[in-house]
């Protein structure tokens, strides 16, 4: 075992017995893509013996082949004593949840609820029906009495999107990390591979 290998064992072991040790625990793991996130999420889950592991992005489709592979190679890594649940509806999820969940990830999640509201079209009353989606979910997160790693994009750190939808989605999952942030217990970046441990409370 290489130094580089000792040192991540340690670390992920650390974040996994924060977890064990406090049943409430609120984990947001952020970062880029192919940065590693998801499989650092599934790690730190790895000690509890039931997961319920909730995909909130689109189902896999025959129109879309390769989205349809990167669903079946996530699967492929879950744990046979895993449960997976589809749904859009992340407030209901967390409102009912009786075990650990890993929330994969809040990017696809958003991308999803700014369609259903309107966003794209700029359809009439979207900002509100928005407002009251993500407060829903924000306070469900809050209040939730299990363990939950929640998995998110950081996507703040490149050039401004070029376009108007790009720029929405970019806006608005900024400002949700920042608010599930706020309530986690632990914040962790992943950069090529690399854990860092965001210690500090918000201060926005």
């Amino acid at each position: 075992m290489t130094k580089l290998t000792q040192r991540l064992a340690a670390s992920l072991e650390t974040a996994a017995r924060l977890l064990r040790q406090r049943d409430e625990a609120k984990v947001l793991v952020l970062g880029g893509v192919r940065s590693g996130k998801s499989r650092h999420a599934e790690r730190l889950m790895s000690c509890h013996p039931e997961v319920v592991y909730v995909a909130p992005g689109p189902p896999a489709s025959d129109d879309d082949p390769e989205w349809a592979a990167r669903i079946a190679r996530h699967q492929a890594r879950r744990p046979g004593n895993w449960r997976t649940v589809e749904t859009i509806d992340l407030a209901i999820t967390l409102r009912k949840a009786s075990r650990p969940l890993l929330i994969d990830c809040l990017g696809t999640w958003v991308s999803r609820v700014l369609g259903e509201v309107g966003a794209w079209d700029q359809a009439e009353g979207w900002e509100l029906r928005l407002d009251e989606r993500l407060e829903d979910f924000l306070d469900a997160f809050t209040v939730a009495h299990v363990p939950i790693v929640a998995v998110s994009n950081e996507v703040g750190m490149g050039v401004v999107p070029a376009t108007v939808s790009g720029r929405l989605f970019r806006d608005v999952l900024g400002a949700l990390n920042n608010r599930v942030g706020a309530e986690a217990d632990s914040v962790q970046l992943v950069v090529a591979g690399r854990v860092l441990y965001l210690d500090e409370r918000a201060l926005l």
